[in-house]
């Protein structure tokens, strides 16, 4: 009985206490040899109160009750992709130009002993813990996480590891250390602090608190919201066509490297104060906005209308037609397009005389066009400014390009668009106008009807010369005929008196044979024999009757021919009549 009771009070007598491997313990010491001095939370040399140092897992023993309360805290555990900000409720005072205290080391304040003995210092930390456990006396530090964040006037965002996005920059704002020096607007540049992530390190290589030039790029970090706060902002993009001309507010020394051929503006190197020498080109650029300006300065040709019109690049937005007055004292609207280029390389200095590409239109091209036109309009009559439009186009491009050139812009070309002359004076010149073409249309009508005269004439005289035609070939035709009759006559003539001559020959020839015949044949027969001959061979040839086919006796003279003329009557009907010879009667 007397060893179980024993074996029941042990950890009371002994001063056991054991800690889980979750926990830590944080002894209080309720009495001791001395007391802490004035201004002290934590025991160092084991005075009453609060330990410096803390039980770790296990069992321990000495820590009677009576002497000793050990509380037992959860450990501190900081979420992957959260920070822990950590309060200090002990330490040395804060440095009356510091705001947070500086880092000592500490094992991320695991050691209480290490972080007094050091010169810690109490209040807001500069260092942070980050994703992790941590054994931390909580007697001595307050940890804050996002989860209790709310309680310490703080959103929980805050407590997350800081993503700067792609296509972005941080700018970053210091919120403790050296003030920046006058005359400057943002704190230099300065070495091994990894991003703000050591601020301890920023502290003590200079850095200054405030706006700082330094920016952050796209990633993710663990800064500390009581050192530093991140405005995020868009890149730099220079698109193509265009250059970016850099006005640094901040950097080294100004040194002008223009040069003594430049007595219009400055330019410095990149990393100096003032407008850079070297442009930025098409791209994106990670630049501080706060302490940098950037002028978009177009390369291609800029057209600038002087009329009614915008151009998509606005700068002439503030520009309007221009009213010039005629040297014979009229008013009138003119409309002006002007085109011009800036080299990339001599962006730079054209931004450094005038500031702007808006003032460049406003402060330069604005009165060096307008004044040429109103002052060279004087020197012509309206309507000679209008008839030698294209004399005062080349006249105005080759003044006002010689102009540009001192600003080294170059003058593309000037071009007159619409003119817009007095009403009354046009109303003058349209009846004048209309007039002389009336006039025209009078004298065309008049051409006109002159050669419709002139047609039909030539008309009447084709007729008459169709019918010429038709009578001189009818004559001509006539002729032809005439000729071929006569021709034919002759001919036939010819023919006749040949055959005339041929017939005559022959009868000449056959009479002569006949007379031949008839001289052989008288010869022969005598001339009685050979001419009863010839009779009685006629008579037969030719058939002649010798014996009538009435006979008419003589035994009444009357009744004789009467007989033969019946006689023939009836013949004639009984026989058809043929050509026959008779005889001659007898009596």
């Amino acid at each position: 009985m007397e060893v179980t009771a024993l074996v029941l009070l042990s950890p009371w007598l002994l001063g056991m206490v054991m800690i889980d491997e979750r926990e830590v313990g944080v002894v209080i010491k309720k009495f001791g040899s001395r007391t802490l001095p004035s201004g002290q939370l934590i025991a160092l040399e084991g005075e009453a109160g609060f330990q410096a140092d803390t039980l770790a897992p296990g069992l321990h023993f000495g820590y009677w009750f009576f002497q000793y309360r050990v509380m037992k805290a959860g450990m501190v555990r900081i979420p992957a992709g959260e920070i822990g900000l950590v309060l200090a409720n002990a330490g040395a005072p804060i440095a009356p130009d510091r705001i947070l205290a500086r880092s000592v080391p500490c094992e991320n304040f695991q050691d209480t002993r290490a972080f007094l003995l050091n010169g810690g210092e109490k209040g807001r930390q500069l260092a942070i813990l980050t994703a992790g456990t941590y054994r931390i006396n909580t007697a001595m530090f307050s940890v804050i996480t996002a989860a209790s964040a709310a309680h310490y006037e703080l959103e929980p965002g805050q407590l997350r590891v800081y993503s700067v996005q792609p296509d972005a920059v941080g700018i970053v704002t210091t919120l403790d250390g050296r003030p920046i020096d006058a005359g400057e607007i943002a704190g230099e540049v300065v070495p091994d602090h990894d991003n703000f992530q050591n601020a301890q390190a920023f502290l003590e290589h200079g850095g200054r608190r405030g706006l700082q030039e330094q920016i952050l790029l796209s990633g993710t970090w663990n800064m500390n919201p009581w050192f530093v706060s991140v405005e995020q902002v868009s890149m730099l993009e220079i698109p193509i066509g265009h250059v970016g001309v850099v006005i640094s507010f901040v950097g080294q020394a100004h040194v002008d490297v223009s040069g003594t051929e430049f007595r219009h503006g400055d330019l410095v190197e990149p990393g100096h104060k003032g407008v850079w020498v070297t442009p930025l080109y098409p791209g994106k650029h990670p630049v501080n906005p706060r302490i940098m300006k950037v002028e978009l300065v177009p390369t291609t040709n800029i057209v600038l209308n002087w009329a009614m019109r915008t151009e998509s690049h606005k700068f002439d937005q503030k520009l309007s037609s221009i009213t010039v007055r005629s040297g014979d004292g009229f008013a009138f609207n003119l409309d002006v397009a002007q085109i011009i280029h800036v080299g990339a390389l001599d962006a730079p200095k054209v931004i450094s005389r005038v500031g702007s590409m808006q003032n460049l239109v406003d402060h330069v091209l604005q009165p060096i066009v307008g004044n040429y036109f109103r002052n060279s309009a004087q020197n012509y009559t309206v309507l000679d400014f209008l008839s030698g439009r294209t004399a005062r186009q080349t006249e105005a491009a080759d003044f006002i390009r010689s102009a540009l050139s001192a600003y080294d812009v170059q003058a593309v070309d000037t071009l007159i668009g619409d003119i817009t002359p007095p009403g009354e004076l046009m109303k003058t010149q349209t009846d004048r106008k209309i007039a002389e073409e009336e006039k025209k249309t009078y004298e065309i009508q008049e051409a006109a009807q002159k050669q419709r005269q002139l047609l039909v004439r030539e008309t009447a005289m084709a007729d008459i010369q169709q019918q010429v035609v038709a009578s001189e070939q009818g004559v001509m035709i006539a002729e032809l005929n005439a000729n071929a009759t006569v021709k034919a006559a002759t001919g036939e003539s010819e023919s006749i008196r040949l055959k005339a001559l041929g017939q005559a020959e022959a009868i000449r020839t056959t009479g002569l044979a006949k007379a031949e015949a008839y001289r052989a044949g008288v010869d022969a027969l005598g001339i009685q024999n050979y001419a009863a001959l010839q009779v009685m061979q006629i008579v037969g040839e030719r058939n002649v009757r010798i014996v009538p086919d009435v006979a008419v006796t003589g035994a009444g003279t009357g009744s004789g021919l009467v007989d033969a003329l019946i006689g023939t009557t009836l013949k004639d009907r009984m026989v058809p009549s043929a050509p026959v010879e008779t005889a001659p009667e007898q009596a």
